[in-house]
């Protein structure tokens, strides 16, 4: 129903083969970035899910400069998949928290090579300014370009719960300087803070009225060495079945517009360090079980848009 395949959501990697004509590989980079909420600036400690890769799953050592990372990445991409086309990831920690001369430098040398389309860059509502902003959009002209923002949750109390450091409020006005400067935007969200189901369906509302770009849902895990995983070794928080994550994501994909890019419905990257929930180790499958649930339902992304 989407990008020409059998998927009854827009799955992003198929959207991206149908705009390049390829599939289009991310290269994720490690540029040695910090956090605000973990070096004490704004906080301390970090969020409460948060390791210390900075949720950083296939980190290259960045003792390696970013366009040898850009160029490994692209050897390795091209020789497993046949790989022509790719993305700079800016992933861990904070990328936009730097200042606006020294991010120009970083983002740049993640272009230097003609096989990359486009930059994808991970950060914080509480860590872009005007400045940032117009080097970002003034990439844009020349590449494909991604603002992630990992908001978790349209809920300050369950935001202050999981010491995020920032509100709804200042999220609502970093998206709305960052699309006034033309750039796509990707929200990242966390089923399972001690939210009821409700209460997710209307995070999902309210980015549903953003008509926001793009989506990134994640499942609440608790990683070794984090602050969540002495909670739940004390019994404070359990974790969502499978099938109950995987109705809510169908619940939440029906309620976003049909244009809203679907980056993440999840993930195994954390298999070393995940402690709980075991089942998220096994990505295929819960995406298998969301592609069922949805023709189960005789449903698709959108359904329930307004």
């Amino acid at each position: 129903m989407f990008n020409n395949t059998d998927k009854r959501y827009n799955q992003f990697s198929a959207y991206l083969k149908n705009r390049f004509g390829a599939k289009v590989y991310k290269i994720t980079i490690d540029a040695g970035f910090s956090c605000p909420n973990r070096d004490g600036t704004i906080s301390k400690g970090g969020c409460i899910f948060c390791d210390d890769s900075g949720s950083f799953s296939q980190a290259h050592s960045n003792l390696l400069s970013i366009e040898n990372q850009v160029n490994e990445g692209i050897k390795t991409l091209s020789a497993r998949f046949k790989a022509e086309k790719f993305m700079s990831y800016f992933q861990a920690y904070t990328n936009t928290y730097r200042p606006v001369n020294e991010l120009e430098k970083i983002y740049k040398a993640s272009l230097n090579n003609p096989d990359i389309v486009g930059i994808s860059i991970g950060t914080r509502p509480d860590c872009v300014d005007e400045d940032k902003l117009s080097l970002i959009s003034d990439i844009s002209k020349d590449y494909y370009t991604w603002l992630e923002y990992g908001l978790q949750s349209s809920h300050d109390k369950t935001l202050l719960k999981i010491n995020r450091g920032h509100d709804y409020d200042c999220f609502l006005r970093a998206y709305d300087k960052t699309k006034e400067k033309g750039i796509n935007v990707c929200v990242h969200v966390i089923f399972g803070l001690w939210e009821s189901c409700d209460e997710i369906l209307q995070t999902a509302q309210r980015l549903a009225r953003l008509k926001i770009d793009g989506i990134k849902i994640h499942m609440l895990c608790a990683l070794k060495g984090t602050k969540l995983a002495q909670m739940y070794e004390n019994k404070e928080i359990d974790f969502m079945s499978e099938d109950e994550y995987v109705s809510l994501v169908c619940d939440f994909l029906e309620i976003l517009p049909s244009q809203t890019t679907v980056h993440r419905l999840a993930g195994n990257g954390f298999r070393k360090t995940l402690i709980a929930p075991r089942w998220l180790g096994a990505k295929l499958d819960c995406l298998n079980k969301i592609d069922r649930e949805f023709l189960k339902r005789n449903s698709y992304q959108g359904a329930k848009f307004n």
